[in-house]
Formats: structure tokens, C-alpha cells, sequence
């Protein structure tokens, strides 16, 4: 029988998913957003679905059947005010009153680990206040900790991509966090033999019109045969004047002065550079003014598949919804390979534990 999880937070299922792949069973997901929820369900039809806010779940009528029954609990908690400087603000204080939600799952289900998933600054922030605050509330109930920051492109991911990984376990010292890879993946490497459109172009479901060019594109189209969200964003007349005047390797530096815009975002109006690791995916990665998310020759901006293919979802997954929704579903998750790298040190965990038991 597979290791049973609980994913909270869920968004669209990038922690489900690297979980799924190391081999896990995600029996339970909790996420608000309904648009969001809809494309988690498409993606992972046995999971059971609870689209509602965590602070207004009945946590007898939904948890309690779980208790001593799951083996993990994973998720990402909002946590908006740890990144506010020179205020001291605690895990109680109510910007960040979802992290005591999760807590209060991992106490009523009982589960033999955790894993939290945050901003990096969680664990820097105030001195370390929070990071001992965590760590004083987890082990009140009985969980060992391990923490750390963990970059994406340390593990396959073609992003660099920094987050703080927190990993429990009851009653006995956590498993330590993934150890880092040596495979470096390109922007190209990601996104070489996706078909080359132009502004505007790009239908919901097409065929694919290149072979798989690294092994990287190998492992993520892998049997599929549909090419799923590939369709650029139609720029205006306005946009595409002033990309064409952006060479490969460049950014707003070569414009001239009337094309030079106030966008505050690092990397506006910049093209990715191909044989570079990517910055980190936003949620508004459409946009040439919002990021270096410029494609490294075309003019447009990447596409929901380019930037799924940049946070190592596999062609299989469908993002399915507005487009709006699409890219929060994108840029808000966790990379699968990340996941999957973090999954894997408490499977190796259980089967130590299993053998011990022998």
C-alpha cells in the first residue's frame, strides 16, 4: 500500500504531483480558489477535492476520519507578513493565522511527517524569530524538524527558484533535505521543441511539430501526444515595435528613449537568454514588462507550456480555466521536481524505518 498524504493549500497540485512520483498517494487536497481547485481535480481525478476556505472547515466532520491513517501532510501556508522588515511579527499574528490552521491539521491527523513549503525569509526574518517560533510550536506536539532554502535548479529545474523547506517528523530526528543534483537544465533545454509562434498564434490542443531535443523534454512530454496550452499571448501593436527592436541576449537597455517604460519589475522588457537557467516563474509571466519572460528570439512573451515546461510539469498535465487562472496555477506552484527530490528523502525514510521494524 502507497504512503498516504494529505496536500494543503494544494494550488494546482505541483507538491501532489513530485509526491505522486516518488511514489505517494494524495487521498485529500484543500485548496479556496475554485478556478484553481477545478484544474487540481482534472489533474488528479482520485484525489478527494474540498474547495473551501480552511478557516471555515468543520475540522471534526473532515480530519478526524484521517486521524492515524495518513502518512504525510504537505502544503504551503500564505504567510504575507513575514516579509515585513523591522516589525516584529509572530505566527499568530493575523496575516499569517493560515499557518495555525496547518498546524492544526498536522495535530488532529497525526501524521508520521510533514512537509511546509514557504518563502525563504520565513526562515531569516527578525533574527530567526520565526524560524524558532516554527520550530517551538511543531515540537509542543511532537515533531523534529529540519529546515533549510532550497533552490529549484539544484534539482532539474531549469528556474532558479528559492524556497524554505520545512520537514517533520514525530517522535524522532526529521530526514535530512534532499542533497543537490549536478544536472544543470537550460531555458532551451525546456522549451527547444516547442513550435516557434508568432503573437496571437497557438490553439488550446495541437500536435507537435518538432522531436524532443534533451533529455529533459524527453522525461516531460514522455508518451503524450497532445501538446497542451501552447498559445502566446497576442501583444499589441504598440509591444511587438518595441521587441522587435530587442536582439537575443538583450533587454531595455537597447531601446531608445520614447520605448523606455516606469515598470518597477527587475528584468522588464529583457529576453531570456537560452542557454541560461530561468528567473523565477511569476504569475504574470505573459508580459514582457512584468520580468525577463521574454522568449530568448521571438517577440512575445513565454507561453502558459513554456512556463509549465520552466517548472518541470509534465506535458501530460492540462492547465485547464482562464488564462488568468492558468498562469496563478503556474507561477504559484511548487516545481514537481522539487517536490519529487523532496518526496523521495521520506520515502527512503519509510523504507528505512520498515526495515528497522524487520
Amino acid at each position: 500500500m502507497k504512503p498516504r498524504i494529505i496536500d494543503l493549500f494544494a494550488g494546482v497540485g505541483g507538491l501532489s504531483l513530485g509526491f505522486e512520483d516518488a511514489g505517494f498517494e494524495v487521498v485529500f487536497a484543500n485548496e479556496y480558489d475554485s478556478s484553481i481547485a477545478e484544474s487540481y481535480v482534472y489533474n488528479h481525478p482520485n484525489t478527494e477535492m474540498l474547495v473551501a476556505d480552511i478557516t471555515t472547515i468543520d475540522f471534526d466532520k473532515i480530519f478526524k476520519r484521517f486521524s492515524g491513517k495518513i502518512d504525510v501532510v504537505i502544503g504551503g501556508p500564505p504567510c504575507q507578513g513575514f516579509s515585513q522588515k523591522g516589525q516584529r511579527k509572530t505566527i499568530h499574528d493575523e496575516r499569517n493565522f493560515l499557518f495555525k490552521y496547518y498546524v492544526k491539521v498536522v495535530e488532529y491527523v497525526h501524521p508520521k511527517y510533514f512537509v511546509m513549503e514557504n518563502v525563504p525569509n520565513l526562515l531569516t526574518a527578525e533574527g530567526g524569530y520565526f524560524k524558532k517560533e516554527i520550530n517551538d510550536l511543531f515540537n509542543k506536539i511532537g515533531y523534529h524538524l529540519n529546515m533549510g532554502a532550497l533552490n529549484a535548479a539544484d534539482y532539474g529545474v531549469p528556474q532558479n527558484r528559492r524556497r524554505a523547506v520545512i520537514i517533520g517528523k514525530l517522535n524522532e530526528p526529521a530526514p535530512q533535505l534532499p542533497t543537490p543534483n549536478q544536472d544543470k537544465v537550460s531555458i532551451w533545454d525546456a522549451i527547444s521543441d516547442l513550435a516557434y509562434l508568432n503573437s496571437g498564434e497557438g490553439n488550446e490542443e495541437q500536435e507537435y511539430r518538432f522531436q524532443q531535443q534533451s533529455a529533459y523534454q524527453r522525461k516531460l512530454r514522455g508518451n503524450n501526444e497532445i501538446l497542451y496550452n501552447h498559445i502566446a499571448t497576442n501583444h499589441s501593436p504598440l509591444a511587438l515595435e518595441r521587441l522587435a527592436l530587442i536582439p537575443p541576449n538583450a533587454g531595455k537597455e537597447v531601446l531608445p528613449k520614447e520605448h523606455l517604460t516606469k515598470s518597477i519589475y527587475s528584468g522588464t522588457w529583457t529576453r531570456m537568454v537560452q542557454d541560461e537557467i530561468s528567473v523565477t516563474i511569476t504569475t504574470r509571466f505573459d508580459t514582457p514588462s512584468s520580468g525577463k519572460f521574454t522568449h530568448p528570439y521571438l517577440n512575445r512573451a513565454i507561453t502558459v507550456r513554456e512556463a509549465a515546461r520552466i517548472q518541470s510539469f509534465p506535458d501530460s498535465f492540462h492547465f485547464v480555466g482562464t488564462k488568468g487562472s492558468q498562469m496563478k496555477q503556474v507561477g504559484n506552484a511548487v516545481p514537481p521536481l522539487l517536490a519529487q527530490a523532496i518526496a523521495q528523502v521520506i520515502m527512503n525514510d519509510i523504507d528505512i524505518d520498515k526495515g528497522d521494524k524487520k
